[in-house]
C-alpha cells in the first residue's frame, strides 16, 4: 500500500520512487513462516522506499482514470515482478496471473486448498475493480499436475456458479512463479449485461465452462482439444487430432454468426508428441495467407485428457474492425500475423529474440539480451500501429528456466517504468540443453505475447 512521505512501503520494481537505502540483506522469517514464504516475501520488497507525494498524486491520478489504463492493486496483492496485479482498460479488466500463496506468502498444504487460495486471489482483484467473478469472461489455467484436473474443475465451478460461466483454457506446464501448483489469469468485462454464452447444439451439458462468451461483438474461446468432446478419445493419427481440434472451433464460431476470417489471436498448445510441421500445415488451411490471426504457439508438458494438441483464441464479429499489422521487415506468414486489431485492441503474436530480415536467426545466449531482441520485435508491430508499450495492458511471458526469473524481470522491467501491464510467467516445458548450434544460432529460452489497448 501507498504511504505518506515519511514511512516506508515495499513496491514492485518499475514504479517510480525514490530509493532511500539498501537495507540489510538477510532475511528473517517470521513466525510460523517457511522458508519459501520469506523468500517470497522478500522477492516483493526489494527495496525500502521514500515516496514522494508526487508520486503518489500521480498515483491517485492513475487510480481515478476511468476511460483509459488503469491499476487495480490490492492491499493483499503481492507481485513477484514488474507486473501490475489488475489493469482495467477500456471495457475490459486484465488480471494476472495468480499463484496459490496466500497474502502473507504461505502455501496451504492441500492442492484444494491451493487451487482455492488462487481463486481467492483473482477473486481480491477483480473485486477491488468494483466487479465479480461473474464478470469474468475469460481465463487461462496452469497445472503443474495434469492429474489435479478435475480437482481443479470442482472448485472452479464452485466460483463461477452464477450466470454466464467463462471460457477457460487449461494447461499442463513445467512450473511456475514462487513453486506455486496452480496459475490462475482472467479477463472480466465492465458491464456484466454484455456477457452472453455461445454454446453449440449438442455440447455436453454437465461442462463447467462456457465454449465461447461474446461481449459485444468480441468472441473468446475456450481451449478445444484434439479429441472426441463426448468421449475425450483421441484420433490416432497428428493431422486428425489438429483437424478435430478445429472442427470444434469451427462449431463454436458457427454458432456466434462467425468463421476462421473472423479470429484475431490463435494460442495453439502442442506437447511434445505433436510434430509442429503437422500442425502448421493443417493450421494453414483454416486462414488467409498474409491475413492470419496473432498467434502464440506453445510448447507444453501436458495436456486435458492426454490431448497433444489444443486451440483458443479471440474472435471479433465485425469484420470492417479487424485488420492486421505487419512491420515492414516481417514477411507475411501462412500461419500468423505480427499483430491484429479487434476495435482499439491489439493483439500480438508471441516474439523470441530472433533477429528478422536476411541472415536472421536467434543469435544471444543469454536471457537479458534475449529479452531486449524479443521487446524490440513487440516495439517494431506496436509502432507500425501506432502504438507503443505504454499502452500494453496484458502480456504472457514464457520462461525457459525460472532460476532466471530475476534476471528476465531485470530486462523487462526497464520497457514499463510505469503502470506494467498485467502479466503471467510460466516456464512451459523442463529446461532445455543449451547449446549453440554451428550456424552460430542460439536456442529460443523465452517468448513474450502482448495485448495493447488505444488510448481512447
Amino acid at each position: 500500500m501507498w504511504a505518506t512521505s515519511s514511512k516506508s512501503i515495499n513496491v514492485q520494481s518499475g514504479f517510480q520512487v525514490t530509493r532511500s537505502g539498501h537495507g540489510s540483506s538477510t532475511l528473517p522469517q517470521h513466525p510460523g513462516e517457511d522458508a519459501q514464504g520469506a523468500i517470497h516475501r522478500w522477492q516483493t520488497r526489494v527495496y525500502t522506499y521514500d515516496v514522494k507525494i508526487s508520486a503518489f498524486l500521480l498515483t491517485l491520478a492513475l487510480f481515478a482514470a476511468t476511460n483509459d489504463k488503469r491499476i487495480v492493486f490490492p492491499p493483499t496483492a503481492k507481485p513477484v515482478g514488474p507486473y501490475s496485479p489488475g489493469i482495467f482498460a477500456g471495457d475490459f479488466l486484465y488480471v494476472s496471473g495468480q499463484g496459490s500463496r496466500a497474502p502473507n506468502g504461505q502455501m496451504p498444504s492441500t492442492f484444494d486448498e491451493q487451487a482455492r487460495q488462487s481463486f481467492e486471489n483473482v477473486k481480491s482483484i477483480v473485486e477491488a475493480a468494483g466487479l465479480t467473478m461473474e464478470h469474468v469472461v475469460y481465463s487461462h489455467v496452469y497445472l503443474e499436475n495434469m492429474a489435479n484436473y478435475d480437482a481443479m474443475n470442482k472448485i472452479w465451478a464452485q466460483y463461477f456458479s452464477r450466470g454466464v460461466r467463462p471460457a477457460r483454457a487449461t494447461v499442463g506446464v513445467y512450473k511456475m512463479p514462487t513453486d506455486t501448483p496452480i496459475e490462475i489469469n482472467a479477463v472480466a468485462v465492465r458491464e456484466l449485461s454484455r456477457k452472453k454464452a455461445v454454446v453449440p447444439r449438442g455440447y455436453p451439458a454437465d461442462v463447467s465452462l462456457s465454449p465461447g462468451v461474446m461481449v459485444g461483438d468480441r468472441l473468446y474461446l475456450s481451449g478445444f482439444l484434439g479429441g472426441d468432446i463426448q468421449t475425450g478419445k483421441v484420433p490416432e493419427t497428428f493431422d486428425i487430432q489438429v483437424q478435430e481440434a478445429f472442427n470444434r472451433m469451427k462449431q463454436t464460431l458457427t454458432a456466434a454468426g462467425m468463421d476462421f476470417r473472423h479470429m484475431v489471436l490463435v494460442n495453439p498448445y502442442l506437447t511434445n508428441a505433436m510434430p509442429t510441421e503437422t500442425m502448421n500445415r493443417v493450421y494453414a488451411k483454416h486462414f488467409e495467407f498474409g491475413n492470419t490471426p496473432a498467434r502464440a504457439t506453445i510448447h507444453v508438458n501436458s495436456l486435458p485428457n492426454g490431448a497433444s494438441i489444443e486451440f483458443t483464441g479471440v474472435a471479433i464479429g465485425d469484420l470492417s474492425k479487424r485488420r492486421a499489422v505487419r512491420p515492414k521487415n516481417m514477411p507475411p506468414s501462412p500461419t500468423a500475423s505480427p499483430c491484429v486489431f479487434a476495435g482499439d485492441t491489439l493483439f500480438c503474436s508471441a516474439k523470441s529474440g530472433f533477429i528478422p530480415g536476411p541472415n536472421g536467426g536467434i543469435f544471444a545466449e543469454d536471457v537479458e539480451n534475449q529479452v531486449r531482441q524479443t521487446m524490440r520485435n513487440l516495439l517494431d508491430g506496436l509502432e507500425e500501429a501506432g502504438l507503443d508499450f505504454s499502452n500494453v495492458v496484458s502480456s504472457n511471458v514464457y520462461v525457459d528456466d525460472l532460476s532466471e526469473f530475476a534476471k528476465m524481470n531485470g530486462v523487462y522491467g526497464k520497457y514499463f517504468p510505469s503502470a506494467p501491464p498485467a502479466r503471467t510467467t510460466v516456464a512451459p516445458l523442463p529446461p532445455i540443453e543449451r547449446k549453440p548450434r554451428e550456424s552460430g544460432h542460439a536456442p529460443m529460452i523465452e517468448q513474450v505475447s502482448a495485448i495493447a489497448v488505444k488510448a481512447q
